[in-house]
């Protein structure tokens, strides 16, 4: 299917091209989300006509997101979790677990904008990358540990080691 996108798609485009994607993938997610339109020929003069207002709106978002990504620039945050002497973990740090501790903190920042590859099952300082805006993307540190002191133990570890 052919489909006009109303916004940068990651991997797929940036606003105002026509894109051919597979059926499911734009009725299923692209056009219920309104990042798409069918590449008709009354939508393409809609989108004509709305392409300002459109740049606009993105532009505003790509602007909040930058802001929230300087914000959050050397960002750490620390989830106290218990642990086997092994250092495992009795269950797992999510994508649900880091953007709660990061709304803690003040931020806004949604589930669907942390990106982690795997579950965490080990205590330790680990980065994760936070997709704030197709265009920007921030990394933050997720410190796991038995107490605060442990903590801060780890924390001094790691700047050691990344210097």
């Amino acid at each position: 299917m052919e489909v006009i996108l109303l916004e940068h798609v990651e991997k797929l485009g940036k606003m105002g091209d026509k894109v051919t994607v597979k059926n499911g993938y734009a009725r299923n997610y692209l056009l219920p989300q309104r990042k798409a339109l069918r590449a008709t020929e009354a939508n393409v003069a809609y989108y004509e006509k709305q392409k300002a207002e459109l740049e606009a709106h993105n532009k505003a978002l790509f602007e909040k997101a930058s802001q929230l990504a300087e914000s959050l620039k050397g960002f750490s945050a620390v989830l106290i979790r218990q642990a086997a002497e092994t250092g495992q973990l009795y269950g797992s740090v999510t994508i649900r677990d880091i953007a709660a501790a990061i709304k803690d903190k003040g931020f806004a920042v949604e589930r669907k904008q942390v990106y982690l590859e795997n579950a965490i099952k080990d205590l330790g300082v680990y980065q994760v990358k936070l997709n704030l805006h197709p265009e920007v993307s921030q990394t933050i540190l997720v410190n796991v540990a038995r107490t605060e002191d442990d903590a801060a133990k780890q924390a001094k570890a790691f700047s050691a080691s990344a210097e």
